[in-house]
């Protein structure tokens, strides 16, 4: 699979010599022509390399360069300033704002593709050197029931884990996937466009092309909502390839697995570092998920990787005591999630999940606890 390069000049005759240059190298090119543009296409793409004029008509190279430098999904891609500017002082502007390294114009195209190559093989040599980027760890999240907050859960960790590293969403209930709703995500299919393939077919770059960018940062494989694909079967095999690989294109991946121990869920669960049962605070709820817990530990998944959090959806004094919920079960709780109605109607309304929507609530507040306990047991599993 060729190396990508996405290179960003608003001049088209430029972008068209350079990327004719670098084809005749080997590699895929990408190109964008304004500011925003090239950012939310490293966003989504995720390039080997960035080649970034500094003249842009939105917004300078320089800015560009320090917002993809800000931003976790893009901070470790390698960047070449391009540009007609050859003052010093220009090149140690880009070099502040977080540039690899600087060419003037006009290039030799023997020039170009020997930077081009350096900076792509000291990009290599340095991840091998820190041990390469860990597999993502994989966070999967099942209801015990429909309409207990389930995807809720899954959008807001993945926000809350986004703000510290890479992080994917994803949905696996064809014909129910209601992520691509509350995100406000204008496609939704790229996930039942996957798990239809043999799994010998799935490979990151398939897996890169069906990802949707949201302005958050998180990228999403969500779901679509045709009545018509509830009835999908979804092979298991090709389910646990299909996240092998997306393990390698982020930090983390949380995963809304729907409702039940359904014989694919059963499989993603083991393959999963961590998962959580989401519950009502009711007595059937809490007995539903303490069978679950059992069978899942008779199929040989470790307890540690077992969790249980509670969605409130009505006041104290009409649900289960934490403490009697916790001996219903039979196993800790990880995380209670008071009612918020109103706020989580606005956030859905808005397309952005609780903890960005409103940082400072009091059901932001859980949710960043639930999320940091999770990245806590994800990184002791991993150690």
């Amino acid at each position: 699979m060729p190396e990508k390069i996405l290179i960003v000049d608003d001049d088209v005759d430029s972008l068209k010599l350079i990327g004719l240059m670098l084809q005749r190298q080997g590699y895929e090119i990408a190109a964008a022509n304004t500011g925003m543009q090239a950012f939310n296409k490293a966003i989504a793409e995720r390039p080997n390399l960035i080649i970034l004029d500094v003249m842009m008509p939105d917004m300078d190279g320089y800015e560009i360069c320090r917002r993809l430098r800000g931003n976790p999904a893009t901070q470790g891609i390698p960047i070449i300033m391009f540009t007609a500017k050859t003052l010093i002082d220009d090149k140690v502007a880009g070099f502040e704002a977080g540039a690899d390294d600087y060419l003037t114009k006009p290039t030799h195209p023997a020039e170009l593709a020997s930077r081009v190559k350096a900076i792509m093989a000291r990009s290599v040599s340095q991840r091998r050197t820190s041990g390469g980027a860990p597999a993502g760890g994989l966070v999967t999240f099942m209801g015990v029931k429909g309409g207990v907050g389930t995807t809720t859960l899954a959008v807001n960790t993945a926000a809350a884990f986004q703000q510290k590293e890479p992080t994917i969403l994803a949905d696996v209930r064809p014909g129910q996937g209601s992520m691509g709703l509350y995100l406000n995500l204008p496609r939704a299919n790229g996930m039942a466009n996957l798990l239809t393939r043999p799994a010998q077919e799935i490979n990151a770059r398939a897996v890169e092309n069906e990802l949707t960018a949201h302005p958050s940062g998180i990228r999403v494989l969500p779901c679509t909502i045709r009545p018509r694909e509830m009835g999908l079967m979804v092979n298991p095999d090709t389910a646990t390839a299909l996240f092998k690989i997306v393990k390698t294109l982020a930090q983390h991946v949380v995963v809304d697995i729907g409702v039940g121990l359904t014989p694919l869920n059963a499989r993603l669960i083991k393959e999963s570092d961590q998962t959580v049962l989401v519950v009502e605070p009711t007595r059937p709820s809490l007995t539903m998920a303490r069978e679950i817990l059992r069978e899942l530990e008779t199929m040989g998944v470790p307890r540690n990787r077992l969790n249980v959090s509670i969605v409130s959806r009505a006041p104290s004094q009409v649900q289960v005591p934490w403490q009697e919920a916790e001996q219903i079960l039979a196993h800790d709780m990880l995380a209670l999630i008071g009612p918020a109605p109103e706020l989580a109607f606005q956030a859905a309304e808005a397309g952005f999940p609780i903890v960005l929507f409103q940082p400072a609530a009091v059901a932001s507040t859980q949710l960043n606890k639930l999320a940091e306990e999770l990245l806590v047991r994800v990184r002791s599993a991993a150690g």
